[in-house]
C-alpha cells in the first residue's frame, strides 16, 4: 500500500509515498529550501557559513540541517571541529524523480 503505480512516460514507475511525503515534509520550511539551495551551490560548507549567510540562530540552522540530513537529501563529514555539509545530488535528482513522477498523476 506504500507504493502506487502512477501513470508516467516510464513504464512500471511506481512512487514511494511515504519517501516522496519524507522529501516533502524536509523541504516544506522555506529556510530549509533557502539552505538547501545554498549548498547546492557549492561544494561544501559549514554550518557557521550558513548561519552568517541567512542571519539564522546556530541552533535553528542546525536543526534545519538535521532535518535535511534525516530526509537525506543533505550529508555531511567531519572535518577538525567542524562538520562540512554537501546536497547529496543522486538523492536530489531521485526525489526530483519521484515528485515527477507524482504530479503526472494528476493531470486530468
Amino acid at each position: 500500500m506504500n507504493n502506487v503505480d502512477i501513470p508516467s512516460k516510464t513504464a512500471g514507475a511506481a512512487t514511494d509515498l511515504p519517501v516522496l511525503a519524507a522529501g516533502f515534509a524536509a523541504l516544506a520550511h522555506p529556510a530549509r529550501l533557502r539552505i538547501l539551495c545554498h549548498l547546492a551551490r557549492r561544494d561544501a560548507c559549514c554550518c557557521r557559513e550558513i548561519v552568517d549567510t541567512f542571519e539564522l540562530a546556530q541552533s535553528t540552522v542546525s536543526q534545519h540541517l538535521k532535518v535535511l540530513v534525516d530526509a537525506g537529501l543533505v550529508h555531511y563529514r567531519p572535518e577538525n571541529r567542524r562538520s562540512r555539509y554537501m546536497v547529496d545530488r543522486e538523492a536530489v535528482a531521485r526525489l526530483e524523480e519521484q515528485v515527477s513522477t507524482f504530479l503526472s498523476c494528476c493531470h486530468v
